[in-house]
């Protein structure tokens, strides 16, 4: 058995919980972009997939409802409990996502349950879901956030496709380091504004704001109308990067990229 991306990447932002500036996202079915999910599931019944070197496994809710998650992977076990497919934005009817998680491992020795990452705090919290539940999907893409360094790097495979310079957390309001994965894209509806075009909300959240903005103090990665502060620490917690960036991310990531903020 295999703990899948025991230390792998972290980023992204959506509502925009934890980012700073001064609007405020809004967004109905409009402004969100056709979310990219690869389309070949996995067939192999139990145990790990054969994945290639650097690729992650994704969860995604088969059917609309509550989805049960379990804490422990027993057809006796209770569920402790359910997650809404479709999630919705701000509790927008109008802006509803797919629900999608990371896979933390597949078992060998119990081909009923699928353990993944759960969006909710605190954060690195993980379940198990029903493999009839869900559908599983490999994904080759992957997110680096060096913290300190003011760079984020885009794995495909094994190979680098993206290196790029930040903006990062104030030293007050610090972006905790982890595991964390893609849980939404938005199209903002001011692509001139604080945000930038496109704004990924991640899994994780902020360790010091429980709730900023109005939203749940969610982590993120967006792009900037102040491109003269990548490079420095200036948000509350999400990762700003280059207009041109994330709209070049907006048209490949998937969700439930693994995202890996190393601190």
């Amino acid at each position: 058995m295999r703990k899948w991306l025991s230390g792998v990447l972290i980023v992204l932002a959506v509502a925009l919980g934890a980012c700073g500036g001064s609007d405020h996202v809004s967004v109905t079915e409009s402004t969100l972009p056709p979310t990219t999910l690869a389309t070949t599931t996995t067939t192999q019944p139990c145990g790990d997939p054969k994945l290639d070197a650097g690729w992650s496994l994704t969860a995604t809710a088969a059917r609309p409802g509550e989805l049960a998650v379990y804490d422990t992977p027993s057809p006796a076990a209770a569920p402790v409990r359910t997650l809404p497919n479709p999630r919705l934005i701000n509790n927008d009817p109008n802006a509803q996502v797919p629900l999608v998680f990371l896979v933390k491992d597949t078992p060998d020795d119990n081909c009923d349950f699928v353990e993944v990452y759960l969006p909710v705090r605190p954060n690195g919290s993980t379940g198990f879901v029903r493999r009839a539940d869900v559908e599983l999907v490999p994904n080759p893409y992957r997110i680096e956030v060096r913290l300190g360094e003011f760079r984020l790097l885009v794995h495909k495979g094994t190979e680098t496709i993206m290196d790029t310079v930040i903006a990062e957390a104030s030293d007050n309001t610090p972006t905790p380091g982890g595991l964390y994965y893609t849980t939404e894209l938005i199209k903002t509806p001011n692509p001139g504004g604080a945000y930038g075009p496109y704004a990924y909300g991640l899994s994780g959240f902020s360790e010091v704001l429980q709730s900023f903005n109005g939203g749940p103090g969610q982590l993120g990665i967006h792009g900037t109308n102040q491109p003269q502060y990548l490079g420095q620490k200036v948000s509350h917690g999400c990762i700003r990067m280059s207009n041109e960036d994330i709209t070049t991310l907006a048209g490949i990531l998937p969700l439930a990229t693994p995202v890996e903020m190393v601190a």
